[in-house]
């Protein structure tokens, strides 16, 4: 492959583009995404008998092991459509979860009504937590003017990290996550960066911030992976994708079945999330993620590339429209619109620009891929 430094070029099958900057072509105009995608999906996505037989073994081992606790596993529920499917699938596996929702301060009044009609359809114990406002609002103030892409990372740190510590509270090894092949095989790296480098997050905030986090969850990374995975015997589960998981036929099964409502878009649940994926990336470094998104779902085959580009000929802001949700999330970070307006044209920055792990994440997949 050779990387696209010229004119403007869109894959032949799915429908990334030089929007990425660090995109390349194959002699066929098939970009490395989709490219990647198709190979990993040979180890990692079963949709078939064989993914049938694997999450059985896995939901039985599970049942047998944690028989005398209150909880067999443990899921983290945002209302979204991936984290709500998951909760509807465990519970048909038979499995007895708590469920955890993380309110990071910007829930949708949809979000938070569809996190109560599930808890209360399938008879789920939730427990809530609350992140410090002040914290948060500070933390992610901070993350604008570092001027980086990865705006999600606040929030996204934070909900793993709370999940991880309520599994560890109740003595829960299992922990089922809504992550999945078929709707988020695609992202590339320069959209976004491992929400779970908390020395690149306190860098930015060290910058930025001005307060201290007392009370905001994190993980480093040897809590993460040496105490969680191997200390504490952590086990992640990922049954989506061990399943035929199609979008629209799970939004039509809980819509009939949980009085699910659908936000609009993938993670709008959250209107800080709206903003930030819909205006603040495309608008200040072109990156618009439903390119991913929509070329995830090429890969998989819930969508063909015409329906896909079609789509994006939609304005989700149309006529300005944006300036609404500006001004909302201006106010709630306690700034002027004004003031918030000069804070996103700032030059951009890349999360290399600020002390991170990437060095360390590298490794220490390198070392778990060549020996576990």
């Amino acid at each position: 492959m050779n990387k696209k430094n010229g004119p403007y070029q869109i894959c032949n099958r799915c429908i990334m583009d030089t929007t990425d900057p660090n995109i390349v072509f194959d002699e066929n105009g098939n970009c490395n995404h989709c490219t990647d995608a198709l190979e990993r999906a040979r180890t990692m996505w079963f949709p078939n008998a064989e993914g049938e037989m694997n999450l059985g073994a896995i939901t039985r081992e599970i049942k047998e092991s944690q028989k005398n606790k209150e909880y067999d596993c443990i899921i983290g529920l945002s209302g979204g459509v991936d984290s709500s499917y998951l909760a509807y699938k465990v519970v048909e596996l038979g499995l007895r979860p708590l469920v955890v929702h993380i309110d990071c301060g910007w829930n949708s009044e949809m979000a938070v009504k569809n996190v109560e009609n599930i808890v209360r359809k399938l008879g789920l114990d939730l427990h809530t937590h609350v992140v410090d406002w002040q914290e948060m609002k500070d933390l992610q103030l901070a993350y604008f003017k570092a001027s980086v892409a990865n705006q999600d990372v606040p929030q996204d740190h934070a909900i793993f990290s709370a999940l991880y510590s309520y599994a560890v509270k109740n003595n829960i090894k299992y922990v089922f996550n809504g992550g999945n092949f078929a709707t988020e095989c695609i992202l590339p790296k320069a959209w976004g960066y491992n929400a779970l480098d908390f020395k690149n997050l306190k860098a930015i905030h060290t910058k930025f911030g001005t307060r201290k986090l007392k009370k905001y969850p994190h993980v480093t990374f040897f809590k993460r992976y040496i105490y969680f995975s191997y200390i504490r015997r952590m086990e992640i589960v990922k049954p989506l994708n061990l399943i035929p998981y199609h979008k629209d036929m799970a939004i039509e099964i809980m819509e009939k079945e949980l009085d699910w409502q659908y936000y609009g878009g993938k993670h709008h649940e959250s209107r800080f999330t709206k903003f930030f994926q819909a205006y603040y990336l495309p608008h200040k470094f072109g990156y618009d993620k439903r390119r991913a998104h929509l070329s995830s779902l090429i890969v998989s085959k819930q969508m063909t590339r015409e329906e896909a580009l079609r789509e994006m000929e939609i304005e989700i802001y149309p006529n300005n429209s944006h300036v609404e949700d500006m001004e909302y999330v201006a106010k709630k970070l306690g700034v002027s619109l004004e003031d918030f307006e000069n804070i996103i044209v700032m030059p951009n920055k890349s999360y290399k620009d600020y002390d991170n792990n990437e060095g360390l994440f590298k490794l220490g997949f390198r070392i778990r891929n060549k020996f576990f």
